[in-house]
């Protein structure tokens, strides 16, 4: 091997990637995207979801679940007068809204606090509930039904109409 030249320079030095560092790196990256995962349903779990669909039956848009099941209010629950209670409960369901949390989705939805203390979403200041006889996205077997009062689906307003 020949000396080098004072004024030649030097030979590249290469630089091996080191397996620890890279680890460490990936590691991080995957504990960052776990943390954000996990965070996520923590704070979605506030809110409740409804949406707007076109119901084939009604020939309307309602207010549904996320899942698509059909909400309903009923006529004589008024002015947040709780007439659903006790063995009403065991067919018709309020849709609960978790302490802290609102319902979002649509307009003119709002919360308000049943007898027992639970929290129970509203559209339009009714109540909404669904019923035990839907079991399907888009069912509306509670429409029409008569008890205390009548069954209707919540209508939305048409798709583009002023709120």
């Amino acid at each position: 091997m020949r000396p080098m030249h004072p004024t030649s320079a030097p030979a590249p030095v290469h630089i091996r990637p080191r397996p620890l560092a890279a680890a460490l790196v990936a590691l991080a990256a995957a504990l960052l995207v776990g943390l954000t995962a996990l965070a996520a349903p923590a704070l979605a779990k506030h809110s409740v979801h409804v949406h707007a669909a076109r119901n084939a039956t009604l020939g309307k848009r309602i207010v549904v679940t996320a899942r698509g099941r059909t909400l309903y209010t009923l006529s004589a629950e008024v002015h947040g007068r709780f007439i659903c209670t006790g063995a009403c409960l065991a067919d018709w369901h309020p849709l609960k809204v978790p302490a802290g949390g609102k319902v979002e989705g649509v307009a003119h939805l709002g919360v308000i606090t049943r007898p027992d203390g639970s929290r129970q979403a509203t559209y339009r200041g009714r109540q909404l509930y669904t019923f035990d006889m839907d079991h399907r996205p888009g069912d509306v077997n509670g429409e029409g039904f008569r008890d205390v009062g009548t069954w209707h689906a919540a209508v939305a307003p048409r798709a583009g109409a002023h709120r």
